[in-house]
């Protein structure tokens, strides 16, 4: 048996599809399950004999030294962070804890175990906001805020790595990704779940704010692309052209939710409260060179939304929590914090 070692926040799918897919894989998935995780995401496949749950934490250094000893790891997908750019503005220190020294923790317990590839999913807010210019692997990074500001340098670490010691990593950048499994402080979900339960959506500043939607299994698809294809030392765009802006998507979900077309009525399902302090205008991403490797999104828009909606209306209350996350989120102090993580 071979052992493929995953780290998961938001992925569920990807552990899904490896455990469904790959029965000759142990998929070990650590999880410090913090407060948006969820384990019914996973009930499926929780005794499956090529699936193990272990919960820890990547911020510390003896356990994950000790897993990596213990369970002879050949592949890291690491997904753990902190993610969400609202709460990063207030939580600025906590987000560069984990995303900064946990995946500097958990290269360097890789390193040393000689894993065969260490792939670190990152995110397209790492180039910064752009209202025309197009960015490619080679952009510069200009982060924002301090969720993107944490991925950014956590990158960093990672690809120092590869230049130190020529240790086989690779970073994704991916597009916002929606679908089932997500914890409802995202847009799409928040959204999705204040309409059923007929709340207004929420829309910071002016709303025009467009971001690039990717669904979920066309994501899990790339990742198994870059497990296969992806070169050490490189870097993967995993975007997609379909592109909406906020007030936008609150208009598609009031729509299909409340089954309605006029425009007096969408606006009465919309509150528009003041802006995040940076809210980037667009991400746009090219992704050749996922293409290049024969990754390609597939799920249209109105599929994919349809079956996320579907699938809110039935499982909203996965997370002990669910409530709290359709708060609307403080928006007027700035990052600035000296306060312990």
């Amino acid at each position: 048996i071979c052992h493929l070692y995953y780290f998961k926040a938001n992925a569920s799918h990807v552990v899904l599809s490896l455990v469904k897919n790959y029965p000759n894989y142990l998929i070990i998935n650590l999880d410090k399950l913090d407060y948006c995780a969820s384990l019914k995401n996973l009930e499926t496949i929780s005794g499956k004999e090529n699936y193990k749950f272990i919960q820890g934490d990547i911020c510390e250094p003896a356990f994950i030294k000790q897993l990596f000893e213990t369970e002879k790891i050949d592949i890291v997908l690491h997904f753990a962070a902190q993610t969400h750019v609202d709460l990063s503005f207030w939580h600025a220190l906590e987000f560069t804890y984990v995303n900064v020294y946990g995946t500097n923790v958990l290269v360097a317990a890789a390193h040393e175990a000689n894993v065969e590839k260490f792939v670190y999913v990152s995110t397209d807010e790492v180039y910064g906001g752009s209202t025309d210019e197009e960015f490619d692997e080679s952009s510069p990074k200009r982060p924002t805020n301090p969720y993107a500001s944490s991925k950014a340098a956590a990158e960093h670490f990672v690809q120092s790595y590869w230049e130190r010691y020529q240790f086989p990593v690779v970073i994704t950048r991916s597009s916002n990704v929606y679908g089932p499994h997500q914890y409802p402080e995202k847009v799409i979900p928040k959204f999705i779940s204040l309409l059923q339960q007929n709340r207004k959506c929420c829309i910071h500043g002016s709303g025009l704010q467009r971001r690039n939607f990717l669904y979920a299994t066309d994501v899990v698809e790339a990742f198994l692309t870059v497990l296969k294809e992806g070169k050490p030392g490189e870097i993967y765009n995993i975007g997609t052209n379909f592109e909406m802006s906020i007030t936008q998507l609150a208009k598609e979900l009031i729509h299909l939710i409340k089954k309605t077309s006029s425009e007096s009525e969408m606006e009465h399902w919309m509150d528009y409260v003041k802006d995040r302090p940076t809210n980037d205008l667009r991400y746009p991403m090219n992704s050749e060179k996922m293409h290049s490797l024969g990754w390609r999104p597939k799920v249209p828009w109105k599929e994919g939304i349809t079956k996320t909606i579907e699938w809110y209306r039935e499982n909203f209350h996965n997370w002990k929590n669910s409530e709290k996350a359709l708060e609307p989120f403080p928006v007027t102090e700035p990052f600035a914090q000296l306060s312990d993580p």
